[in-house]
């Protein structure tokens, strides 16, 4: 045995110690992501439950969890048609927000002047409250559908379009200059180098577009104000609370909320699957 093998021997072990010490932390982290979460809502959950009961606080102030539980199964069929009412306008308008914003996006960098002539218009249009745009729209356009998909597209067009924009300006310039050299024209350089550099931030912008889109469509539903079939969850939360029907608003307020977490949850997919094999946002750090 030579006097070098018992240091490999003691680097080796550091090494597997590191490695271990490593596997055991990604483990905890993947089991924490789900455990800790998981015990927030029970105990949430059982503190709202006892509040009512040890307060003897009737049902048509504050529910049991129990009761809006068994709420939303009851009242399902009419949830669940209000439920698609706002999930199709959501999707619409977020469909609509990704095609008019990205398209504008390319305008913007394709032209200074086009940029500087429309986007401080884009930022009025953002910063302006949607409840009190809300009112004119509906005045000036005849279909309610239509209303409410003008409205949810208002409040999420902004950030497809400050997001790609701001992605597709972001290129490395030293990949700009080396097009330039072997000729590229300007699709080619949009193509090949400002879209794959836009992507990681077209998808944050969707990601924020996704919740937004689902508020504007519920924002402008409780403006207009109007009901009967074809009224989505907006309308279900006002008119329960009309009737004092508090446990249906509850189970409606957690249809909604249900909604932007599986949209989130949706687009945060497509977004790792879409970057995660060479964006640095997507790759698994070591800890």
């Amino acid at each position: 045995m030579t006097l070098a093998e018992p240091a490999e021997q003691a680097v080796t072990q550091i090494v597997d110690a590191e490695e271990l010490r490593r596997a055991r932390a990604r483990r905890r982290e993947k089991i924490g992501k789900w455990v800790l979460p998981t015990i927030v809502v029970i105990l949430t959950l059982y503190f709202w439950d006892r509040i009512c009961v040890w307060n003897e606080i009737p049902h048509y102030i504050l529910p049991r969890p129990g009761l809006v539980f068994q709420t939303l199964i009851n009242d399902w069929p009419i949830l669940f048609d209000a439920l698609l009412v706002t999930l199709q306008i959501t999707l619409m308008a977020l469909t609509v927000a990704v095609l008019g914003g990205v398209g504008l996006a390319v305008l913007f960098t394709q032209s200074k002047f086009i940029e500087m002539s429309f986007f401080p218009y884009a930022v009025i249009l953002q910063v302006t409250p949607i409840v009190s745009i809300a009112p004119l729209i509906f005045i000036y356009v005849d279909s309610k559908i239509a209303g409410l998909l003008l409205c949810a597209w208002i409040v999420a067009f902004f950030p497809i379009l400050s997001n790609t924009t701001l992605g597709l300006n972001s290129a490395d310039h030293n990949l700009r200059d080396l097009f330039k050299i072997y000729g590229a024209t300007r699709w080619q350089r949009l193509r090949f180098l400002q879209l794959p550099s836009a992507l990681p931030y077209f998808l944050g912008g969707l990601r924020i577009a996704g919740g937004l889109a689902l508020i504007g469509s519920v924002v402008a539903e409780y403006v207009a104000g109007t009901g009967g079939i074809g009224s989505g969850l907006a309308f279900t939360i006002l008119e329960a609370g009309y009737r004092l029907n508090i446990p249906r608003m509850f189970a409606a307020l957690f249809l909604i909320a249900a909604t932007g977490v599986a949209i989130f949850a949706g687009l945060s997919f497509l977004s790792h699957m879409l970057l995660r094999k060479w964006h640095e946002s997507a790759l698994k750090r070591e800890t």
